[in-house]
């Protein structure tokens, strides 16, 4: 009982490294790219900046954003081994796999991000742009704010794919649960060591889904 409890803490806590540290890079980098989709794509914005007209960026973030989320996880981590080595050092192991996550989380936040921005009321940006504020005011100062509860339970949703993407990386080196189900619990048929994994990993879960949704709740009564 002693080693499977020491073995699932060890899995959790390795776990809880990746999705924390993958979910503040991705959070931070998706909403900035889902920023600048929103941004570059809105008329009244940023569309027809003479930079804009120029490179389209906002097709160009979209279809880097379109080709991340295509790409199977497994497939992406395998495609990116190179680039993870050159960050990390290593492509195996729980530190390796924090990049593979980050990159495919991405662009899953950013159109997270973009969604929960567009459906800000028309009215509010245009009394704010009418009102003297600058286009980037406008989305980091009245289209971000009014958007917080959506964003809040958009960023939950990638924090609990990151901890279904992080099973998987475990699947093939990356450390955490997912490795501790498929070395121990499959390869040694230890059913015990198994049932104690999925059952973590729903817990963990849950309470991700459960914090979001209360955080959620609480800044919309505030507004």
């Amino acid at each position: 009982m002693k080693v499977l409890t020491r073995l699932v803490t060890n899995g959790l806590l390795e776990t809880l490294l990746m999705v924390g540290a993958s979910g503040a890079v991705s959070i931070i980098l998706g909403t900035l790219v889902g920023a600048g989709l929103t941004f570059f794509s809105d008329p009244a914005l940023g569309r027809d900046w003479p930079i804009n007209r120029r490179l389209r960026l906002d097709q160009i973030l979209s279809l880097i954003v379109n080709v991340g989320r295509s790409l199977p996880f497994l497939v992406l981590m395998v495609a990116i081994i190179p680039f993870t080595r050159m960050i990390m050092g290593t492509s195996i192991g729980t530190r390796a796999a924090i990049v593979p996550l980050s990159v495919g989380a991405i662009p899953f936040a950013a159109r997270v991000v973009e969604s929960s921005l567009r459906e800000v009321d028309r009215g509010v940006v245009e009394a704010a742009l009418v009102m003297g504020a600058s286009p980037s005011q406008v989305v980091f100062r009245v289209m971000f704010p009014e958007a917080l509860p959506s964003l809040v339970m958009g960023f939950t949703l990638t924090l609990v794919s990151l901890v279904n993407f992080s099973a998987m990386a475990g699947a093939v080196g990356g450390g955490g649960l997912g490795d501790l189900a498929i070395r121990y619990g499959y390869q040694r048929f230890r059913t015990d060591v198994m049932l104690a994994t999925v059952a973590v990993l729903i817990a963990l879960v849950q309470l991700i889904q459960w914090a979001g949704h209360a955080l959620a709740s609480a800044i919309d009564r505030r507004r």
